[in-house]
């Protein structure tokens, strides 16, 4: 009997329509690749206020689909002045540093404008709201090639390969991290006594830092700050502490993200470990202004305004996780994959966060793009192994750098509060410090990231 035939197109199960998985179904689109995303919200939403996208990931976005760009800089709240500045907003209020970013360099916006803008390019018939994934299961019959993945309200569906686009607290990592599972276990059953992998939790670490985001209108920021610094980028450094304020909405808002140290110490005998773990079952609760004051209190009178700016009520206290100390092993196994947060989490600290993502999804685009070209018309056992290479090459290639930048954002936030403070108050030592890492972010060539992974894969196909 001869070998079964693919002769059905690739098709991209992608789990979450945040950033990453937008970015990346605008990619595989590009390339004429089927795909669906399955997100578990009612719509798309994005959580937190403004955001900016470095120069890397500008690239990156342009190299994935030149609409994705198109529309980012349609939108993109343009730069009072292309500088990141560093205050001293503790004692002096003076400059402790400024680094150019480009000519209309590190834009940003609002999170939610971004992501309406990009999902109207995405056919509604591509999206399934309302769909939790709960298990991927994989073929249990020789004539089928398809994975299958189940979710929460009872339904199922089939793909050649599913990535998880999902987050912080991503369910395709938590699978992806257990054993494969043939047949799915009936409710209420408990899984097999010799299993030698128990499913692991999300590898999140909080951070001991949290944060206030808020939005103020420009005219009360203006009138707190003054023109300059109400509509440049300003980030003020002091011990324990910084805040970051920009303009978005086409200069009519102030994003501010204030960011605090949690007041109580590590564990003395293990650093890992904290007296005050983070007490809310989400990473959001309930804030106060007050809260934001007491750990200002004692800065100077510009740090004191921006606090001032917040809401007094209706504002939301975020912990900042990440996945530096519980670094997850792989990115890929089989044809499961995770991107974005979902596979490095780091903080918000270098601006760097996003464009990981959507670096992560040029590859995957790229890749796939390749599977896309040579699978159709194999059998269905040629198809799987290279969706399986191409997923290795993915994580070769993404793993070190994304894994950098998840210690490197530590280290920054580190600089930003004071932690040696002879380095931090030192415009040499902290301009060298801090241009290092935000340079390794911003020049990296996307392209030739590109091409190697297409090197690689083209060299492994069969």
């Amino acid at each position: 009997m001869p070998p079964a035939v693919s002769d059905d197109p690739l098709h991209v199960a992608i789990i979450g329509g945040g950033v990453t998985g937008v970015n990346l179904a605008l990619g595989l689109q590009a390339r004429n690749i089927s795909y669906t995303i399955y997100e578990r919200s009612t719509g798309f939403r994005e959580i937190g206020a403004g955001i900016g996208f470095s120069p890397n990931a500008e690239r990156a976005m342009a190299a994935l689909n030149p609409d994705i760009l198109a529309s980012f800089k349609r939108l993109a709240n343009p730069n009072g002045e292309d500088y990141f500045r560093w205050i001293d907003g503790y004692e002096t209020g003076h400059l402790i540093f400024q680094l150019h970013v480009g000519k209309d360099g590190f834009q940003g916006g609002l999170r939610s404008t971004f992501l309406e803008e990009w999902a109207k390019l995405i056919p509604p018939t591509a999206v399934h709201f309302s769909k939790q994934l709960e298990n991927i299961t994989e073929p249990t019959t020789p004539d089928s090639s398809k994975l299958r993945l189940h979710f929460t309200d009872g339904t199922t569906a089939t793909a050649d390969v599913v990535i998880g686009c999902d987050g912080l607290h991503s369910r395709v990592r938590q699978l992806l991290l257990s054993p494969p599972v043939t047949n799915p276990p009936q409710p209420n059953q408990p899984p097999p006594s010799d299993d030698p992998t128990p499913a692991v939790t999300d590898h999140l670490t909080y951070t001991h830092k949290f944060c206030f985001r808020a939005l103020a209108p420009m005219p009360a920021a203006i009138a707190a700050l003054g023109e300059t610094k109400a509509t440049t980028r300003f980030m003020y450094n002091g011990p324990g502490a910084h805040l970051v304020t920009y303009p978005v909405g086409n200069n009519t808002l102030l994003n501010i993200l204030a960011v605090i140290s949690d007041p109580l110490p590590t564990s003395n005998t293990n650093p890992k470990t904290t007296k005050n773990p983070w007490p809310h079952p989400r990473h959001t609760a309930p804030g106060h202004k007050r809260e934001a004051e007491q750990a200002f209190s004692h800065w100077n009178a510009t740090a004191r305004a921006i606090v001032g700016l917040l809401p007094e009520a209706g504002m939301d206290k975020w912990g900042l996780f990440d996945m530096a100390e519980h670094p997850v092993p792989y990115y890929a196994r089989g044809r499961v994959c995770v991107a974005g947060d979902a596979a490095h989490a780091a903080g918000p600290h270098l601006g760097a966060g996003a464009g990981m993502g959507v670096e992560d999804a040029l590859v995957l685009a790229a890749v796939l793009g390749v599977v896309g070209e040579r699978g159709e018309g194999g059998e269905k056992g040629d198809r799987k192994k290279l969706l399986e290479r191409a997923l290795q090459v993915y994580n070769e290639v993404r793993y070190s750098r994304t894994q950098w930048v998840v210690q490197a954002t530590r280290e920054a936030c580190d600089l930003f509060q004071w932690r040696d403070e002879a380095v931090a108050r030192n415009s040499e030592q902290f301009g060298r410090e801090i241009t290092e890492r935000f340079h390794r972010v911003w020049g990296y060539d996307v392209n030739g990231m590109v091409e190697e992974v297409l090197v690689k894969l083209r060299a492994a196909a069969p």
